[in-house]
């Protein structure tokens, strides 16, 4: 990264009271471990920078990082200066834009965070911090949502319910105890799926127990009912001796239990800053995909301080080659 001439940049306003905040799981979250905030913060950053990430650092976790929003609070620039300047505070080592899944299943969702640093952090840095399961917390440091109101209490009956009360079932009387379990339910359908399969209600209770343990050691009731009633002779004289045959001989294998251990870390997907592709840190260095950087660095102007480098090594390497 070049070095930059110290810029006299106005300072950022404040943010206003109260900025707006994401929705929970979006939004600003800073990174720990960062520098004491002192009035030479960005100092080397050009003008326009240095005015946005004097407003970035101070707003609070959680905040909005639009574009959009970003450039309501800015007047000075329009929302295509400060894309430009994200980007550039993204080449500089301040942010990176990132995504991470929360939940399981169909409750599963994504959560948007803008990773901030006041200190400038170089692509290793990033790298390795958002492969630790400190990013992926603080990615899903969701806001909670507002609690609902409680319902108000109906307001109570100036007469009595003209009907009867119904029997109050007895404490120490479980509803679920009355009705069957899966493997008996299993069981007891199997006449349904093969009529020479019928069982009575006493085969049922009779082999309930077998059955229960398949049904324990993982497989579905369809995989339990398929392996009775697949490949029967044409007649079938005693049904519930062919299932207990079947449900003993049969029986799966007992699989080990996966353990947390096994389960893999979930990781932080970063996204590009300026055009939002997704991809692993170490794919997006300075927090650009390859077309983004690389018309970032077509964009970006040489510095003064780039110029004297250059001429003062060429003076150096012309005194070298004169004769002697």
């Amino acid at each position: 990264m070049a070095t930059q001439q110290p810029s006299s940049a106005l300072p950022a306003p404040a943010p206003a009271a109260p900025y707006p905040m994401a929705k929970p799981g979006y939004g600003k979250r800073s990174t720990p471990d960062q520098q004491p905030r002192t009035r030479n913060d960005f100092a080397l950053l050009p003008t326009r920078e240095r005015y946005v990430a004097g407003f970035v650092d101070h707003l609070p976790d959680g905040a909005a990082m639009s574009v959009k929003q970003l450039a309501k609070q800015l007047p000075l620039y329009g929302q295509q200066a400060i894309s430009t300047a994200l980007n550039a505070l993204s080449v500089a080592g301040h942010l990176r834009r990132v995504r991470c899944s929360v939940g399981a299943g169909d409750e599963t969702r994504w959560v948007f965070r803008t990773f901030w640093s006041r200190t400038a952090r170089d692509n290793e840095w990033w790298n390795t911090y958002l492969a630790t399961e400190k990013a992926v917390q603080a990615t899903q440091a969701v806001s909670p949502a507002p609690a609902r109101p409680a319902p108000e209490a109906p307001a109570a009956r100036q007469a009595p319910e003209p009907n009867p009360v119904p029997p109050q079932r007895a404490p120490d009387q479980d509803p679920a105890a009355d009705l069957p379990s899966p493997a008996y339910l299993a069981l007891a359908r199997l006449g349904h799926q093969d009529h020479r399969l019928a069982l009575s209600a006493d085969d049922c209770a009779a082999l309930e127990a077998r059955a229960a343990e398949w049904l324990g050691r993982g497989v579905s009731v369809d995989y339990l009912t398929s392996a009775l009633t697949a490949g029967l002779p044409t007649t079938v004289d005693h049904p519930a001796g062919l299932v207990r045959r079947r449900l003993t001989d049969k029986l799966p294998p007992q699989l080990p239990t996966p353990t947390t251990a096994n389960t893999p870390t979930r990781r932080v997907l970063m996204e590009c800053t300026d055009c939002g592709r997704p991809g692993q840190p170490e794919n997006l260095p300075d927090g650009l995909c390859r077309p983004c950087r690389t018309a970032h660095t077509a964009e970006a102007p040489v510095q003064p301080a780039e110029v004297a480098d250059v001429k003062a090594r060429t003076a150096n390497l012309r005194d070298l080659l004169k004769p002697v």
